[in-house]
């Protein structure tokens, strides 16, 4: 494992993978893999790219590599697919969209499986993040599944929170839904050659001042990810965006509520389970019997079940 770790740091890319592939397998290895890499991590910035299905996230994230690349960043990118059913597995392979990309040194990316996470957000996405930041990646670009309302559980692990819309998909009334509008740092309007782009970037401006005044006023910016216009708007964006959370009392709010998710998160899934384990050991056919012929009940039983974990 050390020796992983050594080659991982050193930036070898199958070490790299092989590391994200444990965590995210919760094999017997990933708590101490995680314990070893965190005092490293804090380095890197973690934007997250989110939207509708359709919307272009994955060609923006593509234009978007190449804007850091330029600046001479390391950039790591997670692709969440729609997890198959069967395997756990990603499923749609966004690295295909970005293949110009993926052996080019300086970027990683990885598809991973949102794993039932409507937001498309799992416990391994966070660390396969903060594997990514120890091993010296200045960037991480998270791309998550887009399915509307849940993609909220981005702002749980990004620094900076781009909202991809585009016209003619009724992104209107998306971002109208509640929390939406609350987790976007910056509006990226894409396909901007299209019609009717200028009105769903006015649209969300006058949402935006319905919201009232807040310190960070999220920008609105037209993009053609195709054509590769105005990305470089959004690059620098994000850069300010950075700045403002270093500087600011709201970027050691958001910070210390990230922190403070972060361990709930692990609290939770440990939780989960010693439950898990304590209730396959008391589950037997008598019990499930009892439990259908109303002679018990599962509020009981699940007390009962507490008390023990508890003694």
């Amino acid at each position: 494992m050390d020796k992983l770790l050594t080659r991982a740091f050193d930036g070898d890319p199958r070490s790299i993978g092989r590391l994200i592939s444990l965590v995210e397998a919760e094999s017997p290895e990933s708590k101490e893999i995680m314990k070893k890499i965190y005092p490293r991590t804090g380095g890197a910035h973690v934007i997250g790219i989110t939207g509708s299905p359709g919307a272009g996230k994955s060609t923006f994230v593509d234009r978007l590599i190449s804007q850091f690349k330029a600046d001479g960043k390391k950039v790591g990118v997670i692709a969440i697919d729609p997890s198959s059913p069967f395997t756990g597995g990603a499923i749609l392979g966004d690295r295909l969209r970005m293949q110009d990309h993926a052996v080019e040194e300086g970027v990683f990316i990885r598809s991973m499986g949102s794993r039932g996470n409507l937001g498309g957000v799992s416990r391994g996405t966070h660390e396969a993040a903060l594997i990514l930041d120890a091993c010296g990646f200045d960037i991480v670009l998270i791309e998550t599944v887009g399915v509307g309302q849940s993609e909220v559980d981005i702002v749980k692990i990004a620094d900076t929170v781009c909202l991809i819309l585009t016209p003619g998909m009724g992104d209107d009334v998306q971002i109208m839904k509640a929390g939406i509008m609350e987790i976007a740092d910056v509006f990226v309007v894409n396909k901007a050659d299209k019609e009717g782009a200028d009105k769903v970037a006015a649209d969300v401006q006058v949402m935006l001042k319905m919201l009232g005044e807040r310190e960070w006023v999220p920008p609105v910016v037209l993009v053609s990810s195709n054509k590769n216009t105005g990305v470089d708007k959004v690059k620098d964006i994000i850069g300010a965006h950075e700045k403002y959370l270093n500087e600011s009392a709201e970027g050691r709010r958001r910070r210390w509520s990230q922190l403070e998710m972060e361990v709930e998160s692990i609290l939770r899934g440990e939780i989960s389970a010693v439950v898990e384990k304590s209730w396959k050991a008391r589950k037997n056919d008598e019990l499930m019997l009892s439990l259908s012929e109303r002679r018990s009940d599962p509020y009981t039983l699940a007390g009962e079940i507490m008390e023990e974990i508890m003694k």
